[in-house]
């Protein structure tokens, strides 16, 4: 019987997901899974080892439930390992972005555990960064820089980029997008540029940012406009640079956003590459800050490079825009659902003579 691990945080969104959780585990066994749970721990990277753990332990699915950053622990845990099981998520944070690019549900835990149903996945791409070029090979591991680290839908620098980690945990779970609406204002009245230099696959840049954006979906703090022709498995990031900006052009930015005419702001460098350099340039001692899915991932020069279908996760993928997903893999599986119609509509063998 093939085994699920659900590897959920007990204090996120306000542990909806823990008091679902009885519901939760009897989906997972109707779909076939003995299922067991974990409650994550203060103690660090609890998440991160459990998810290691299960994998090693043979586990066929890992459950994240939480919010990004939960399931951004759970991604690195089986990312730099050969054998990775599938990956599903229950999300209970406040941005719940991944969710989005999922189509999960995000306001019902319950429904969320049900696209597992629907039999639906899609091999998703995974950011992998690094700051040096030594590379490991352990048993159940792949050959990876010492020092990577994963992130699965955003990673971003620049001031404002800090606003996610800058956030109390507990103003999250109390006031939601409204903690980081204050705390963007704030960082707002003293936005800094940095200079930097930006090598990536076709060009580079080098001047003063005020922003960088390396996306892997088009669901970026709960805004599906920001990288509205993202793809989900192309193997490609798109790479946003914003330029050093005053606050009336930050504002401006920000209105365009809203209705993606964004792209052609000349403040704006919008391309898509499969692997990113930064190196910070400025003399100073201020560092250039790195956001990993909302979370502090350490500072530049860094090296990000996009792992091509590298995550296999559960996914409401008949809700998905063809436009975001590799187009052969949208034809096969329209093909698998016709062929199944075919079936569930095919007379049967008594009924045949009928015809």
């Amino acid at each position: 019987m093939k085994r699920a691990r659900i590897i959920y945080n007990p204090s996120s969104g306000r542990e909806t997901a823990k008091r679902e959780m009885l519901g939760i585990i009897r989906v997972y066994e109707e779909a076939g899974y003995e299922t067991s749970t974990y409650a994550t721990t203060p103690e660090p990277f609890s998440a991160q080892k459990e998810a290691t753990r299960a994998a090693f332990e043979g586990f066929d699915l890992i459950v994240a439930a939480g919010g990004d950053g939960t399931i951004n622990e759970v991604v690195n845990g089986i990312a730099p390992l050969k054998r990775r099981p599938k990956m599903a998520i229950i999300p209970a944070g406040t941005t719940n972005d991944y969710a989005r690019a999922l189509k999960v549900s995000r306001d019902d835990p319950l429904e969320a555990a049900k696209v597992i149903l629907k039999g639906q996945t899609i091999k998703m791409d995974i950011g992998r960064i690094s700051t040096r070029g030594g590379l490991v090979e352990e048993e159940g591991q792949i050959s990876a820089p010492a020092d990577a680290r994963y992130f699965m839908n955003i990673a971003a620098l620049g001031t404002l980029s800090e606003v996610t980690y800058a956030v109390p945990s507990v103003m999250k779970s109390l006031y939601g997008y409204l903690a980081y609406l204050v705390k963007g204002a704030e960082l707002l009245t003293r936005l800094e540029p940095v200079k930097a230099k930006v090598v990536y696959d076709d060009g580079e840049y080098d001047g003063d940012i005020s922003m960088i954006f390396l996306a892997l979906t088009n669901s970026v703090g709960g805004f599906e406009s920001i990288v509205p022709d993202a793809k989900l498995d192309d193997g490609q990031f798109t790479l946003l640079i914003v330029k050093a900006a005053n606050l009336w052009q930050i504002t401006q930015l920000a209105a365009q956003v809203l209705n993606g005419s964004h792209v052609n702001n000349p403040q704006l460098i919008y391309k898509k590459t499969s692997k990113v350099e930064i190196t910070p340039l400025s003399d100073d001692d201020h560092p250039i800050k790195v956001n990993l899915d909302g979370e502090y991932g350490g500072d530049a020069p860094m090296t990000f490079e996009n792992l091509k279908q590298h995550i296999e996760f559960v996914a409401n993928l008949s809700a998905i825009d063809v436009d975001a997903t590799n187009a052969k893999i949208q034809e096969e599986f329209m093909e698998q659902v016709e062929a199944l119609e075919a079936t569930q509509h095919e007379p049967k063998a008594d009924e045949k003579e009928k015809y």
